[in-house]
């Protein structure tokens, strides 16, 4: 359980896409307006962690090319998320816009590369061989939620905090390019985790 609490606070707390997605909008619309986006960031990495922990696992050694195209795909979504990222401004009246609400979290961990590599070690790594599926899966589950549920914040709040330093500023264009190039920089070492398992 240590060991594979360490695991998952090193990969829920180190840059990724879902934590430059949560910078981002952090300093964007500012912690509190965030919250529903956060919950649906947490929620939705267990749309992943109870199909692999129920079978998807071997479902993915006999049918490699979709979910190879699968990978893909959610890269280029990912990437384009980062296009949208790099033009955001925090120009008066922009903070008035809609933050993106629980449902657009939910959907930023099932195309994120980065968390099916992650989920996937988790099995693989550091449950027993022989152990119940039930409790394989919620053991993942409620590791990786607990390590969510105190960094995805903060990652939030640093985005809040970095955007009242430089809204308005020159440098506020350098922090969105800054954050979208992170993004994609995260999806491109994602990809090379997921490509090479060792």
């Amino acid at each position: 359980m240590l060991a594979l609490f360490a695991f998952s606070a090193s990969q829920v707390g180190t840059p990724g896409p879902a934590n430059m997605a949560l910078l981002a909008t952090g300093a964007r619309f500012g912690l509190r307006r965030a919250l529903p986006f956060v919950a649906g960031v947490v929620v939705g990495k267990q749309l992943i962690i109870w199909p692999l922990g129920f079978g998807l696992l071997e479902l993915a050694e006999q049918a490699p090319a979709v979910f190879a195209a699968l990978k893909w795909a959610s890269a280029a979504y990912i990437c384009w998320l980062a296009w949208k990222v790099a033009n955001m401004r925090l120009a008066p009246g922009q903070s008035e816009a809609a933050a993106p609400g629980f449902v657009a979290g939910l959907i930023v961990h099932p195309l994120n590369p980065k968390a099916w590599a992650m989920i996937t070690t988790a099995f693989t790594s550091f449950i027993a061989p022989g152990t119940d599926p039930l409790t394989a899966t919620l053991t993942v589950a409620l590791v990786l939620a607990t390590c969510q549920i105190v960094l995805h914040p903060i990652w939030t709040g640093a985005g809040e905090l970095i955007a009242k330093t430089l809204s308005g500023h020159p440098g506020e264009k350098y922090l969105f390019w800054a954050l979208a190039a992170l993004t994609v920089l995260s999806v491109i070492y994602a990809l090379a985790v997921a490509g090479d398992p060792s």
